[in-house]
């Protein structure tokens, strides 16, 4: 009895406690999550490289310009000072100048003004460079000889390299007037009026008309120089001897200023190695009037220091405060022939970096002694050369403009290094190309480093010129944002005068978003468009769970053409790799991964089971794919983190070696070490060896899909319905998708998401739609969203862990009701040019080109499509309006009220049935390419294509005549509403 009533009051206790417990929960306040879109700043819009041609700004047309760009719905600018236009000599304005400065200065006032945020470049055009770079701040290239002499004899040949003499310019692509070719020996004929194409490329012999410095040479702006290197004796650097018995000696002191030798040969038989310093001769490409010059050298400090001292003095005493950003617009001194491998302090820093002296091993860094030690010599020459750009360029440069209250957006791309490790130093990393594993580069460095922006020139070299619609602009934004970028720079934008005759100034690498464009009218669609994706992607953090290794030491130690290599992502050099292979996979089949450097991979820690990266961001696991080479350090760290309890993914087998020379023996038998100590393992699953270090585990295979799935990493299946996706955290109960229908076709059906969810919200970014979407839980208790996508579609779906409050998201289904749109459809043409044609009544839609007079052939612009239509008799809630096929883009208005602007490829609107009157008025204002205008202007020969450099070269070769663009073959593309419009009876979709 006594237990029963003990037994009791425990029980009557418990029941006390847990009422109190619920009670206690229930008087938590509740908070309601209000859904809706972020805020738009002028950062979550997207930006676009503005080019100032020739710096032939007027203060008016600037002011004129950048309101018409924040109008249109751009955020911000970047200044790209670039090559002048051919009748405006008289107004260039040297680069940094006062002039300069006073343009700058107002573009700055102005911007505030206008909330318009602005970057500029570091210099005009591209790389950082000019003419106030001398030669020995110059980039540089190493120059070697091999020299033989026997025991006891002396060298007889003099020790010296004479650098032959080379020039590379644009000069096919030039026109002859102002005599702005003109030399002593060759007159330049033509005028503005009547230009006269230079059909022959004229040589300009090197010897006879040009000086050094190269800036003191005439017409650069005609000249157009790529590249310059004048004959001259190269100073030698150092000349050691070699004994074929291993025997080094340093001669570099028993050579005299005539380059004689004073030295007699010991025994045995000896080469000398002469190390020379040259000249890269690279300069600015597309420089601005005052930036042409020598390009600098990237590996110095003090290079860089001096070439910013000239920004110092343009900025003393000047508020440029409300400058963002200074802007690195990519290495790219590769782009010329041979390569900068050189610079004066490489011996210094080689030997203060690796820990020996390169000067003793001068024949394996050329190739002469035997492979491995030549492999491991080149690797550590690499990896100096690759860190010296992060220290002694990018890490400064971020300096020096951090110390001016500003950030740097850099291009990382075409440098020797490892660019993993320049993007992520910077503030901004921004990528250049349009491959996903290219991207990648860049947003994984901002993702493992925790930036909150990763930006991307986007849209160059999209198409031909001027046959770019809106539509696959998207696409190519889309194919940047669903790739980690959210910072979209567009390129781009020229500056033109307000009084330029069309088309205007224009860059010869560019899709042309400026206001002469016709299909400005509808630009702000697209911008808004992308501004309510960035407003979501600027404000969440990555959600990726594989972390993969980088292996560039296998790079850094394979020789080819060049002492050095230059790196832009994942090309041809690494063909045939696991690394390669493995990025594939996990991109096909929906794995969420970012690439990591060995620098990173040091700064990881293993908390609460998870990979943290020094940017906050927590992985599942590191996928090492097989290298022949890994420092020492970075295998221990992966191995460190193993035993604290991460799990290491080795594909095709464990890293065979440790990288490069110094301390070779000493790190290759720890190595061994650590090699032996996972020789054992479980033979887990069939072809999966798994080994358990510590806490954790190292698993090792060869198929990437199976090892993946071993390790539980998340696999989002959605890809195999051609949906490509981003998926991102905003809080840790918050997630978002972003989806992309890469297909032709419609998608329509229940789409798995590998995340947790008790509501979602669905956003429309093409309209700013959104609503509560239906949701269940599927197979296996994995969260499936319903989705309706037509080709090229975006949705952004933000997954809740709480109950959000939201009206139900729209879903429709047809009824089976048609109602074709017929009638006589008035056409008015309200802007554009060559000139308007006269307003025309059809009752079949077709091209306007087609309507028989040349004006409509030759008319790039805007015409508005007026049909007068009763209002259907059935009855339906909603009707979708369905224009059919249109040429190219279309803003609607129904009875005078605005329905949206469409961009393609599908041109459809939901209209509630409300909307509709007894009498309706339908206008849709539909705006084309710029093409038939263009070609029209070619087969009138007017001249347009005006710029120095490289004036207007053509993407595809038939349209190329006389080496640049020309559309006088073009037949007019098709314009305007082509149709038919319907109105789909639509309701919506029940349950399901």
């Amino acid at each position: 009895m006594r237990n029963i009533q003990s037994l009791f009051k425990i029980l009557i206790s418990f029941c006390f406690f847990l009422f109190l417990s619920i009670g206690f929960e229930s008087c938590k306040p509740t908070t309601t999550i209000q859904a809706g879109w972020p805020t738009i700043t002028r950062e979550t819009k997207p930006w676009t490289r503005w080019w100032w041609h020739g710096n032939a700004q007027t203060k008016e047309g600037i002011t004129a310009e950048m309101e018409a760009y924040q109008k249109a719905g751009l955020g911000g600018l970047e200044i790209t000072p670039i090559y002048g236009v051919r009748g405006y000599e008289d107004k260039f304005v040297d680069y940094l100048s006062p002039q300069w400065m006073e343009l700058f200065l107002h573009t700055l006032k102005e911007a505030e003004r206008l909330d318009l945020g602005i970057d500029m470049a570091t210099g005009t055009g591209w790389p950082f460079g000019g003419p106030w770079v001398s030669d020995e701040d110059a980039c540089k290239n190493l120059n070697y000889k091999i020299y033989e002499v026997k025991s006891g004899s002396t060298l007889n040949e003099k020790i010296e390299f004479i650098q032959p003499p080379y020039l590379r310019a644009v000069g096919n692509q030039i026109y002859e007037v102002h005599q702005s070719f003109s030399t002593e020996k060759t007159v330049a004929i033509g005028t503005t009026k009547e230009p006269l194409m230079r059909l022959d490329a004229k040589t300009i012999d090197i010897k006879d008309l040009l000086v050094q410095p190269i800036s003191a040479n005439k017409n650069l702006q005609a000249l157009a120089f790529d590249q310059v290197i004048f004959e001259r004796p190269l100073a030698l650097q150092t000349l050691v001897a070699f004994s074929d018995n291993g025997v080094a000696i340093n001669l570099t002191d028993k050579v005299d200023a005539a380059g004689k030798l004073h030295w007699v040969a010991l025994k045995g038989n000896w080469k000398l190695y002469a190390v020379f310093e040259g000249w890269h001769g690279k300069m600015v490409e597309r420089a601005g009037p005052g930036g042409e010059g020598n390009v600098i050298d990237h590996f110095s400090k003090e290079a860089l220091q001096h070439y910013l001292n000239r920004f110092d003095s343009a900025f003393a005493g000047k508020d440029i405060q409300s400058l963002r950003a200074f802007f690195n617009d990519s290495y790219e001194v590769d782009d010329a022939r041979g390569a900068s491998d050189w610079t004066r302090s490489l011996f210094d820093e080689f030997k203060k970096r690796r820990g020996y002296d390169l000067k003793d091993h001068l024949p394996a860094l050329f190739g002469n002694d035997n492979d491995e030690k030549n492999k491991r010599i080149l690797c550590d020459y690499r990896e100096t050369i690759s860190e010296m750009v992060l220290d002694n360029f990018t890490q400064p440069w971020k300096v020096w403009a951090h110390s001016k209250s500003a950030i740097v957006r850099n291009q990382a791309h075409g440098a020797p290094s490892n660019i993993l490790d320049l993007y992520a130093t910077v503030d901004i990393p921004e990528i250049e190309g349009v491959e996903p594993l290219r991207i990648k580069m860049a947003s994984s460095a901002g993702n493992v480093t925790g930036k909150r922006l990763v930006s991307s020139e986007s849209a160059t070299w999209l198409n031909e010129h001027f046959e770019s619609n809106l539509s696959e602009i998207k696409v190519a934004l889309d194919r940047f944002m669903v790739n980690g970028v959210n910072h979209l720079f567009y390129h781009g934008t020229s500056y033109s005068p307000q009084d330029e005759p069309w088309p205007g100034w224009l860059f010869y690498a560019a899709v042309h978003l400026n206001p002469r464009n016709s299909l400005w009218n509808d630009f702000d669609a697209l911008n808004s468009y992308a501004a309510r994706c960035q407003s979501f992607l600027q404000n969440s953090t990555p959600d990726n769970d594989v972390l993969l290794y980088y292996p560039i030491y296998d790079r850094f130690s394979t020789f080819g053409p060049e002492m050095v290599e230059h790196f832009d992502g994942i090309g041809k050099q690494f063909d045939s790799t696991a690394f390669k292979r493995a990025a594939e996979i996990m991109l096909k089949k929906g794995y969420a991964f970012d690439y990591i450097s060995d620098k990173q991979i040091g700064n990881i820690v293993w908390e609460n089971d998870q990979l943290k990266t020094e940017g906050n961001s927590n992985y599942k696991t590191i996928l090492l794919p097989k290298s022949q080479y890994i420092p020492l350090k970075t295998f221990q760290t992966i191995i460190s983190l193993a035993k604290m309890g991460a799990t290491i993914i080795a594909l095709d087998g464990l890293p065979i070696s440790v990288s490069g020379y110094g301390n070779f023996l000493e790190n290759e038998k720890v190595f061994n070490e650590v090699l032996d100590k996972l020789a054992e393992g479980n033979q887990a699953e069939s072809g999966i060896k798994e080994i358990n270090i510590g806490k954790g585990r190292v698993i090792v295979g060869n198929d990437l899909n199976a090892l993946l799935s071993y390790a539980s990493i998340r696999k989002e299946n959605m890809v195999t319905n051609g949906i490509q996706f981003i998926r991102k955290k905003e809080s840790d109960d918050r997630s978002i998708y972003f989806l992309v229908n890469s297909m032709k076709e419609t998608f329509e059906g229940w789409l798995p998401l590998q995340t947790k969810a008790m509501s979602v919200v669905i956003y429309n970014p093409m309209n700013g739609e959104f609503g509560k979407g239906r949701f269940r839980s599927g197979e296996n208790g994995v969260n499936e969203v319903y989705v309706q996508l037509t080709p090229e579609q975006s949705l952004i779906i933000e997954i809740h862990q709480r109950e959000v409050q939201a009206t139900p998201f729209h879903y429709y289904s047809t009824t089976g009701v048609s109602v074709p749109l017929i009638g006589k459809w008035r056409i008015t043409f309200t802007s554009g040019g060559p000139k308007l044609p006269a307003a025309v009544e059809k009752d079949t839609l077709a091209s306007w080109t087609n309507f028989g007079v040349t004006d409509y052939a030759s008319f790039s612009g805007t015409a508005t499509y007026t049909l007068s239509f009763m209002k259907p008799t059935q009855a339906v809630g909603h009707w979708m309006l369905d224009l059919g096929k249109v040429k190219e883009s279309a803003e609607v208005y129904l009875n005078g009220e605005n329905l949206g602007t469409l961009i393609g490829p599908v041109y459809q609107l939901q209209i509630d049935n409300a909307l509709l009157q007894e009498n309706n008025k339908l206008e849709i204002k539909v705006s084309n390419l710029m093409a038939n205008r263009i070609a029209d202007l070619d087969r009138r020969n007017i001249f347009w294509r005006k710029f120095y450099n490289v004036n207007f070269p053509a993407r595809k070769n038939e349209n190329r005549k006389n080496g640049l663009f020309d559309a006088s073959h073009w037949m007019p593309k098709e314009s305007g509403l082509l149709g038919p419009v319907l109105l789909e009876g639509m309701k919506s979709k029940g349950d399901f």
